[in-house]
C-alpha cells in the first residue's frame, strides 16, 4: 500500500509518500480500503514536533491521521462476515495511520456511511461533526439568542452555523477575506462579517447590539473582541484556539458582567453516550440533511499541500485526503 509518512519533524514538505507492506487485521479487527482520510489542525502541530496538545508526539516514522472512510476488504478472526464490502467510516482513536490506502481498526469503531453522503463528508462528520454537535449540545441556543460563530468557513464553524440556525436564533457568522465570507453567506446567517476588516466589531454592534452566545474556537484577538461584544449574562463557549492562543479572560470579565464561560475539554465524554453517540448522531444528521459538512479534498500524494493550506488558512471547511479507486 501507499502511505504518507513523516520521518522527521518539520515543515509540510517532510510528509512523503512511501510504499509499505499491506496491512493484516488481527482478531476482532477489519481492514479498510481507504478512500478518504481526515486532516486535523492538530496534525500540523504534531508534524512540526510541537507537544502540549491532547496527543503526545509520535515515534518516527509515523503515518499521521485518525479519521478514515472506505470499504471493508479484509476481516480478522471472529468478525462477522456481513462487514465485508460495507462502506464505513471510523475514527482510529489514539493510534495514527489514517493517511494511507489501508487502515486497520477494531470492528467496534465502525459506523456505516449513510446513503447520499460521500466518504469525504462522512470523515468530516465522524470527527469535526461530533465535536460541533457536542459544543451545540452543551450550549444550545434559544430563539432569543444572538449567536456568534467565528471561522465560519472552517469545518467546525460551518456546521455550528447550520446547527444554530435550526433554533431560530439570530446567527452572526464571521470569516476572514472576501472569498470566505462569500462562501459563508450560502448558509443564510443573519449577518456575515469579515474579521479581517478593522470595523467588524462596529458592524456587529450596529446590526445586532451585542452577542448572547459565542462559540469560540479561534481565540486570540478575535476571541477577545467577541468577548467584549458579549452582553451581560451572556455565554462564552471555548473549544479551541486556531489563532495560536486561547482567548484572554479574567475574573473581572466573568464577575463584572455575569458571564458564563465554558471550556469543552473532557465535557464531551460526559454527555449521554459519550463521543461514540455524538459521532453516530452527527453521521445520522448529515445523512438526513439537517447539516452538511464542507470539505476541501486533496489527493493522498498532496498531503504536504493540504497541510500548508490548512496552516495558511487557505482551505475551506474540513480538509480531506482522497484515494482514487
Amino acid at each position: 500500500m501507499r502511505a504518507i509518512r513523516l520521518h522527521e519533524f518539520g515543515p509540510p514538505g517532510n510528509l512523503v509518500l512511501d510504499d509499505l507492506p499491506d496491512l493484516t487485521p488481527g482478531p476482532g479487527q477489519v481492514r479498510i480500503a481507504v478512500s478518504a482520510s481526515g486532516v486535523h489542525l492538530l496534525d500540523t502541530t504534531l508534524r512540526r514536533g510541537e507537544a502540549g496538545g491532547p496527543l503526545p508526539l509520535p515515534d518516527l516514522p509515523t503515518i499521521p491521521g485518525r479519521e478514515v472512510a472506505g470499504v471493508v476488504d479484509e476481516l480478522g478472526e471472529g468478525v462477522d462476515g456481513a462487514w465485508r464490502g460495507r462502506r464505513v467510516v471510523a475514527h482510529l482513536g489514539m493510534v495514527p495511520g489514517g493517511y494511507a490506502e489501508q487502515a486497520v481498526t477494531d470492528v467496534g469503531s465502525l459506523y456505516a456511511v449513510p446513503p447520499g453522503l460521500t466518504d469525504a463528508e462522512a470523515v468530516a462528520a465522524i470527527g469535526t461533526g461530533r465535536t460541533a454537535l457536542g459544543v451545540f449540545d452543551l450550549e444550545r441556543p434559544t430563539a432569543d439568542d444572538v449567536v456568534f460563530v467565528p471561522s465560519a468557513a472552517g469545518g467546525l464553524g460551518w456546521l455550528l452555523v447550520q446547527a444554530a440556525r435550526t433554533t431560530g436564533a439570530t446567527v452572526v457568522a464571521a470569516a476572514r477575506g472576501a472569498d470566505r465570507t462569500a462562501k459563508v453567506r450560502e448558509l443564510g446567517a443573519d449577518l456575515v462579517v469579515d474579521y479581517g476588516r478593522p470595523d467588524w466589531t462596529e458592524v456587529v454592534r450596529d446590526r445586532v447590539g451585542g452577542l448572547s452566545l459565542v462559540y469560540d474556537g479561534v481565540g486570540g484577538a478575535v476571541g477577545r473582541a467577541a468577548l467584549e461584544l458579549t452582553r451581560p449574562g451572556g455565554r462564552f463557549m471555548m473549544f479551541g484556539w486556531s489563532a495560536g492562543e486561547a482567548t484572554r479572560i479574567d475574573t473581572g470579565d466573568v464577575i463584572g458582567r455575569g458571564l458564563t464561560v465554558g471550556w469543552l475539554g473532557q465535557r464531551l465524554r460526559a454527555l449521554p453516550g459519550g463521543i461514540p453517540a455524538l459521532a453516530a448522531r452527527s453521521l445520522e444528521l448529515a445523512g438526513q440533511g439537517w447539516w452538511r459538512p464542507l470539505v476541501s479534498t486533496y489527493p493522498l500524494a498532496d498531503a504536504a499541500a493540504a497541510h500548508a493550506d490548512l496552516e495558511g488558512r487557505r482551505a475551506l471547511g474540513k480538509v480531506v485526503l482522497t484515494v482514487a479507486r
